[in-house]
Parts: structure tokens; sequence; C-alpha cells
């Protein structure tokens, strides 16, 4: 978003919590970066202690970014998840309009959730990134659908080549998860599924796991690990480990598998392999319905069922021609509904509104 707006309507200024990948990028790119401690809302921290330090650190962004706002003359700012508070105090202190894009799905949340959605509705528009993620605020006027765009142009590398990167049999069938190990992307129901009756004895189906846990909770692929050898899986479970260039995975996936097993809000997992034109067998729930169509751009199954998607994988195995037809509809799909430049003409459309209100 920040490269793709408009330079002679508006010119980003980006603060980030950390230097690192994204704000070197953005500095090539030739937009200003300021690297300073932001507020954020993690899981690790729900509880009161926890919340005391957010609270301190929300209060430290309100006068350091609304000095900062006024200072510079920024007319208006874009809080680009709902999980980081600083954006909200900001606004208020430099009197102008808020945006606050909601990336998250707050499933598991009952308990904060009234008080929380509270906070982000006083923004003064809250994009969300599916239908799903709007619905959590009912009918509230200014939670309106903004669908993300295709980062990047994803491509699938050569298949004998990815394979041999990877390390991966050359003439197997290749599953794929791509994205962070956790405890609800699903990486153990893609595991299970491959012990499940419709693929146990296909030994030439394989599954690799491209991603690594965050720092702190590589228990989950521990457990993911232990899964695979209680299942007597072990060598047909890889994990390929994090990945710069995810074309060299797509190139070398059969299918990707995208079994999250929560609600997730518009995994860009999902939307990379199918504008890349893999076949996706994928969770039925979340925004994944709204990017994919079960049975004509992709096969959608019951979350956290790993019988129904290996059952739905098994289909897939022998019918390279099914997958071939499902990967060619959703790349011409993905690429007509979910380009950058619609996401960016919708996100400028929505400053100007704001703007000249």
């Amino acid at each position: 978003m920040a490269t793709g707006l408009d330079p002679d309507r508006y010119r980003a200024l980006v603060a980030l919590p950390e230097d690192g990948e994204l704000s070197e990028d953005l500095r090539a790119a030739g937009i200003e970066v300021l690297v300073r401690p932001l507020a954020v809302l993690r899981r690790s921290i729900m509880s009161p202690a926890g919340l005391s330090r957010v609270v301190a650190a929300w209060a430290a962004d309100a006068g350091g970014l609304g000095r900062l706002a006024r200072a510079r003359g920024v007319a208006l700012v874009h809080t680009n998840t709902s999980v980081t508070l600083g954006g909200s105090a900001a606004a208020r202190v430099a009197s102008i309009p808020h945006v606050w894009h909601v990336r998250e799905i707050y499933t598991g949340f009952d308990r904060w959730w009234p008080a929380y959605r509270r906070l982000l509705t006083t923004a003064d528009a809250l994009p969300c990134v599916s239908r799903a993620t709007r619905d959590q605020f009912g009918g509230l006027g200014r939670a309106t659908v903004l669908h993300d765009g295709l980062a990047v142009v994803p491509r699938r590398a050569d298949r004998a080549a990815s394979r041999a990167a990877l390390g991966l049999p050359p003439d197997a069938t290749v599953l794929a998860v791509l994205g962070r190990v956790s405890g609800w992307k699903g990486q153990d129901v893609a595991v299970r599924a491959l012990g499940d009756a419709a693929l146990r004895d296909r030994s030439d189906v394989v599954l690799a796991i491209a991603g690594d846990p965050w720092r702190g909770e590589e228990r989950h692929l521990r457990e993911v690990h232990e899964l695979a050898a209680g299942l007597g899986l072990r060598d047909r479970v890889r994990h390929v480990g994090f990945q710069d260039d995810v074309d060299v995975v797509y190139g070398a996936a059969d299918v990707v598998l995208v079994p999250s097993k929560q609600p997730d809000p518009f995994p860009n997992a999902a939307l990379e392999a199918a504008g890349a034109g893999c076949c996706v067998v994928a969770s039925d729930h979340g925004g994944l319905p709204e990017m994919l169509a079960d049975g004509r751009t992709a096969v959608l199954v019951p979350p956290d069922d790993p019988a129904a998607l290996a059952a739905a994988v098994a289909g897939l195995v022998d019918d390279p021609a099914r997958r071939e037809r499902l990967g060619a509809a959703a790349a011409a799909d993905i690429a007509e509904r979910f380009s950058t430049a619609r996401m960016l003409e919708r996100i400028q459309a929505l400053y100007d509104v704001l703007l000249s209100a």
C-alpha cells in the first residue's frame, strides 16, 4: 500500500516497531520509515499484568505519535492491523481521521472482545479484509469489506528444480502447507489426513510443511513431528522450513492445503497459491469461501476434519487434469478480483472521502 499510493495525492510515513526486512524494503522504495516502540495486543499478554504494560505503551504512543503527526502535518492515520493500538491515540491527539484496518477474527476472545470492539469502533473507518471479519461488527456502517490484493505476482517455479531444492521426491504427489507453524493453522490436521484410511497406504503421497513457528513457540513444530512419528508417517512428512522464495514451494506442490482450524480472516497463503495456479484444498470458514469457490477454483472442506480433508485430497491425487483445471481457474479468478490496483483504488477512495469530510 505504501509504495502504491498515487504520489500526486498521498505520501506515506510508516511507523514500525523495529528494523528488519520490511523497513529495508520500504526505504529502498523511497518511503520514509520511523522506528519506535509500538503498543501491540498479543495473545501472550492477555492477563491483567500484560494488559497494564500495553496500556502504558499505548499512552506513550499517544504522546509520541500524536506530537509527530502534528509536527509533520499528517493528514490521516492508517493503522494497518487491529492489534496495533497507537494510531488511535495519535489520530485523537492530532485531531485527524483514523482508518483502523481489521485483519483479525477474534475467535476465542469472548471475554475481551466487547470492550475491544468498542475501542475499534472509535475509528472513522474500519476496512475489513473479509465479510467474515466485518461480521464481528454487526451492521456498523463504518465497517466495510476491503479485500487484500496480491502483493506480488506469484508463479510456480520449475517442478523438478523445486523438488530438488527442497529435498522432496521427484515422482511423489506432494501436498504443501505454507505459513506460520502454530496451534490453529492446521499443520496437525494435514498430518492426520495423511494418516487417514483414504491416504494411509499411499506411500507416493508426501506432505511438505513450509514455515517455522514464532520464536518461543517451537513446541508446535515438535508436536507435528511427534504426531507424524506416532502415525508412522515420519518419512512422509517433510519440514522444509521458512522459504524466502515461495514460488519454489508452489512449483514443488501438486496440491496446496490451507487447513486452518480457526476462521482465517483472509489468508495470504491461499491467495498467493491460488493466484499462482496451484490446486488448493482449504477449510470452509473465515474469509476462504470469499476467496475460493468450491468445485470451481478450489475444493473446500469442513474445518478441523482430517477425514474430509483426506477424502478431498484422495480424489485429486489420481486426477492431474482436475488439479490443472482448478488451478487455472483459480489463477484467472484471483487476478481479476484481487488485483493490487483494485485494492489501491479503494483505499485511496476511502482516504478521499474521509479527508473531504
